[in-house]
């Protein structure tokens, strides 16, 4: 059993699901139905020089791409050259070939409303959220895209320009950061001649800003019963079967040196309301109580009759931009998710203990 694989070392290869985890109901491409133009051809593009054609066409041969490479045009995303294959979505690659994108690029239907190019991001912003002034901005020129909000998280990447975002359901897109053109593909990394998959550094302090934001007060927390030697961050649902499995390991990893922190994350429908009772509870103990209840026992707390307050809501959108596509997905502290079945010896490696 394995939990989701959101990316192979392969950009073409799909995004798999498996049987070990509480998939998204509805993680479709939630960009492209909201966008109507069609994507951009080769002829929409700049030209490069023949150097530049020359270099990137050795790299991505060296890099194992055997698909016939069409031609070698200007990018509509910042800093980026498209690489138009046969048959198959063009590539994205930054100049010296390190970054790179497959993907369709759609077309923004909405009016630009702000013309003025912001200010591109540094290497020490990597994984940061974006500025306000360039959230705000974003926003302004994406007004046709109902999925989009103040609550939409974004991030700058390692390519300057180019910004990660994901819906409130946690569906990851890239854009230019004049939000003109946007793909679901995501950054890959070339290293040493060789694709080696997403680009784990983003990934790492894109969560690790992430996890920053949470209100610390509304996770349900399962300290370590000795020495802590490792914090992880579980985004849970109550109905989840696999949520539930880990659950009951928690004993065990607390007594290893494990802290576990919970994020209440629903995709199941009816796990809102019962997972709101559950954080409705009057102090951290009975909450922790409750959760139990329905983890161990798939008993559901109802809520006190005074309780009026959504407390899961506020750090279920926060946690949007962890892009979590099942559940119950397993973060260690310094960002790295867990991708293989948490009942396999791997998993105490993953956390450094024995």
């Amino acid at each position: 059993m394995k939990l989701p694989v959101l990316k192979s070392a392969s950009l073409i290869s799909a995004i798999l699901l498996t049987t070990t985890a509480c998939a998204q109901p509805s993680a479709t491409d939630a960009i492209k139905k909201n966008t109507s133009q069609a994507p951009q051809t080769a002829q929409a593009a700049g030209s490069i020089t023949k150097s530049v054609d020359s270099q990137l066409r050795q790299l991505l041969t060296k890099a194992g791409i055997k698909t016939q490479i069409n031609s070698i045009v200007v990018s509509k995303l910042p800093n980026m050259y498209q690489v138009n294959l046969a048959g198959q979505p063009p590539l994205h690659i930054t100049e010296d070939g390190k970054y790179v994108i497959q993907g369709e690029l759609q077309k923004n239907p909405s009016k630009r409303v702000v013309t003025k190019t912001p200010t591109r991001s540094s290497s020490a912003q990597v994984g940061k959220p974006v500025s306000a002034s360039v959230k705000s901005a974003i926003l302004a020129n994406m007004d046709a895209l109902k999925n989009m909000s103040a609550k939409t998280p974004f991030f700058y990447t390692a390519v300057p320009g180019v910004i990660w975002g994901a819906t409130l359901e946690g569906v990851p897109f890239l854009l230019s950061d004049d939000a003109q053109y946007i793909t679901d593909g995501e950054i890959s990394v070339i290293e040493n001649g060789q694709f080696i998959g997403l680009d784990q550094e983003f990934e790492k302090r894109k969560n690790q800003s992430v996890f920053a934001t949470l209100d610390g007060s509304q996770l349900i927390n399962y300290p370590a019963t000795g020495p802590e030697k490792a914090v992880i961050y579980v985004a849970n649902d109550v109905n989840c079967p696999y949520c539930r499995r880990l659950h009951q390991q928690l004993p065990m990893l607390n007594a290893k040196g494990v802290t576990v922190k919970t994020i209440g994350y629903p995709i199941y429908e009816q796990s809102p309301k019962q997972m709101r009772a559950i954080w409705c509870q009057s102090n951290e103990d009975s909450r922790r109580s409750a959760f139990d209840k329905a983890m161990l026992k798939g008993e559901m707390t109802p809520a006190p009759a005074s309780c009026n307050v959504d407390y899961v809501t506020p750090n279920r959108e926060k946690a949007a931009g962890l892009a979590v596509m099942a559940t119950p997905a397993i973060y260690r502290e310094d960002g790295v998710l867990y991708q293989a079945s948490f009942e396999s010896p791997e998993f105490l490696e993953f956390l450094g203990v024995e």
